[in-house]
């Protein structure tokens, strides 16, 4: 039991730094463009996140049991995962590269599995079922998403800062900036609110997943009354796990508390450092960024926030002419997201093995 409470106090510290690693992501372009000042930026973005991370549970059931064999996730791999993951973030934040929470936490489930089982038969590489076109596992949920989203979000806000170029030449530049001041806010709402329908469930799929391992391995036996809701049956073979709603709201709060903190580095890196941006730059880049993140929720695709959102600004960088990129910066933020999963791979792996030398782990 006190094992099962420390996965959950864990994977809520990941939510909290989650909040204003990943969550300075979908406001910097709406801080960059000064069209909300950074408190107001981080209180929409608590707001919107909160009510996303409500709205559904697709990618927490990837999550929980689409990547790795259940029967491995031990609390102890759980812990590993999560510490492999809190590491990487931090290290990146401190550095202000916009890294990939979601991919640094894949990774670290990965590794701790792998360490865990000692074969890399636990992973769940690629499986199809009846009538599926389309391979789940971390093929099809992490890999293919992991390249898709950054290469469509820069194409797709390439393509809209050209349209909106087109629509509004005749137009002067503060009558565009007016505009798009206005429908700013729109776009970044938008971002908050498809920002916590993708991230935020990522850590409620662990909650989830700790919990069922706890019931089905009888650490969550004899609970009183009163605590009666931590117990989660472990999924019926060939069904997903179900997620409580009170891990919903938890992981919500949390997530929103985090953002809350704000994530300055982050934004500063993003918003200003590697391309200048106006409103209407800013809106492309947000717009781009929610369709494609809001696709990938409904999908249970845990996609990166922070790739695709770099992805859309570079785009719409590219749009003015790419020499207005600082290509510096962007190759400092793709060797981040190169080594992301398996940086994190490799310290969950390496935590494991520690707790397994040492007695703690079998």
């Amino acid at each position: 039991m006190t094992l099962i409470l420390v996965v959950i106090l864990t994977a809520l510290v990941f939510e909290f730094i989650n909040g204003f690693h990943d969550t300075a992501n979908s406001i910097a372009t709406v801080v960059a463009t000064r069209v909300l000042n950074p408190r107001q930026a981080v209180m929409m973005a608590a707001v919107t996140n909160l009510i996303g991370a409500l709205w559904g549970t697709a990618v927490a059931t990837t999550i929980a049991s689409g990547l790795i064999d259940a029967k491995v996730a031990s609390q102890e791999v759980l812990i590993c995962a999560l510490l492999g993951a809190i590491i990487w973030n931090l290290v990146t934040w401190y550095g202000g590269l916009p890294s990939s929470s979601s991919h640094a936490l894949v990774g670290g489930l990965v590794g701790a599995a792998v360490a865990a089982a000692r074969s890399w038969d636990v992973v769940i590489w690629s499986k199809y079922e009846p009538g599926q076109w389309y391979p789940k596992g971390l093929l099809g949920k992490v890999v293919i998403p992991m390249f898709a989203s950054p290469i469509l979000g820069f194409f797709l806000a390439f393509l809209m800062m050209g349209l909106l170029f087109a629509l509004f030449r005749n137009m002067t530049p503060r009558t565009v900036n007016t505009v798009f001041g206005r429908a700013q806010l729109a776009s970044a709402m938008s971002m908050g609110f498809m920002h916590g329908t993708n991230d935020a469930q990522k850590t409620m799929g662990i909650i989830a997943l700790a919990l069922a391992a706890g019931t089905a391995n009888g650490g969550l036996e004899n609970l009183p009354s009163w605590l009666a809701f931590l117990q989660t049956a472990p999924p019926e073979p060939g069904q997903t796990l179900a997620i409580a709603t009170w891990i919903k709201v938890m992981c919500a709060l949390v997530m929103a508390a985090g953002t809350a903190s704000g994530g300055w580095r982050i934004i500063k890196t993003l918003g200003h450092k590697m391309v200048r941006l106006q409103s209407v730059h800013g809106f492309a880049a947000e717009a781009s960024s929610a369709a494609i993140i809001g696709v990938a929720s409904h999908f249970g695709f845990p996609v990166s926030t922070t790739h695709t959102v770099s992805a859309a600004i570079m785009g719409v960088g590219a749009a003015k002419r790419f020499s207005a990129l600082k290509w510096t910066i962007v190759e400092r933020m793709i060797w981040a997201w190169v080594l992301t999963i398996p940086v994190s791979a490799t310290l969950a792996f390496w935590l494991m093995r520690t707790l397994q030398t040492i007695g703690y782990a079998n």
